[in-house]
């Protein structure tokens, strides 16, 4: 088998953890490991490193980042990166990370992605969470607010569980005053917030939706950019449930709709508490708000409110 990887994903944790696995399947754990970053080398030095062998083990894996970056134009060292991953290398491995492998009409990127594994990097925030906590005792909703103030970002999730399992490391207990005096929320941008929004609607919890709303405006959101966030969230809330009844994988949905995995997952939970009806219905809902802010002296924010309350 070669041993020639894809991984597309910009997250650090996440990447880190699937170049274990990566090693840890193909019994690689021992191996010497070199990265290249091509913001900061050229492709050449990588394929040279490819290319000798190591002084005191046959193992090495090399791991380019932010392979995209390099010069397209570089078609000598792209042909014999191409040359490279068609070979019979047992004793490499050698992965290749991008946040996303555009092609861009490129012959050699094309050659190259065919020729190359590419690795499923979806994760479980819970289950990633509980296991970054293994060993102590958790009060019941102490995950569920991590993963909340982390909104899905591994890197962050790993860095606040460092430090509660610091914090906590005598008496081994974590509740959820700790994370609460511990955590930093991770306010993300206003499509996460809307996504927080969306959930609170759906919950009918108008108290939470009207803060939310506040905090959005925070952002100098105007109404109508906020209409368009909330309209674009149940249609692609609406898309997910269609294309679940057609039992379509998490990943693949993700790219039918060119989002990430993350955001569909999110997605997913919100789809329980809606019909298709429903949601079309809140779409009509919105486009008749937009229109009265267009063509009437309506006050924006109350027409909003308004809409909040009668959820």
């Amino acid at each position: 088998m070669k041993h020639n990887y894809l991984i597309e994903n910009a997250d650090f944790a996440v990447v880190q953890l699937t170049i274990e696995k990566i090693l840890k399947e193909n019994n690689f754990l021992d191996a010497t490991i070199n990265y290249y970053d091509m913001q900061e080398v050229t492709l050449d030095k990588a394929l040279e490193d490819l290319d000798t062998y190591g002084l005191l083990t046959n193992k090495k894996v090399i791991v380019i980042t932010n392979f995209l970056e390099v010069e397209l134009t570089d078609t000598i060292n792209l042909e014999r990166l191409v040359k490279y991953v068609k070979s019979e290398v047992f004793e490499n491995i050698l992965i290749i990370v991008t946040n996303k492998f555009v092609v861009k009409d490129n012959k050699y990127l094309k050659e190259l992605k065919k020729n190359l594994v590419a690795i499923n990097t979806e994760l479980d925030p819970v289950s990633y969470i509980k296991d970054e906590l293994k060993g102590y005792k958790l009060e019941i909703g102490v995950i569920n607010m991590i993963n909340e103030a982390c909104l899905g970002d591994f890197t962050k999730i790993q860095s606040e569980c460092s430090k509660l399992k610091t914090y906590k490391y005598m008496d081994k207990a974590i509740n959820k005053s700790d994370v609460l005096d511990l955590v930093v929320k991770k306010m993300g941008d206003p499509t996460d917030l809307t996504f927080s929004f969306v959930r609170a609607l759906a919950l009918k919890d108008k108290r939470e939706a009207l803060t939310l709303y506040q905090n959005i405006l925070d952002y100098n959101v105007e109404p109508l950019s906020l209409i368009g966030l909330l309209a674009s969230q149940f249609r692609i809330m609406y898309q997910v449930m269609v294309l679940e009844r057609k039992n379509t994988r998490t990943s693949d949905i993700a790219k039918i709709l060119n989002a990430k995995e993350y955001r569909i997952t999110k997605t997913k939970e919100l789809t329980k508490y809606y019909t298709e009806q429903e949601i079309l219905n809140l779409i009509i809902k919105l486009s008749d708000i937009d229109l009265k802010i267009k063509t009437t002296n309506s006050d924006p924010n109350l027409l909003l409110q308004l809409f909040i309350l009668n959820i």
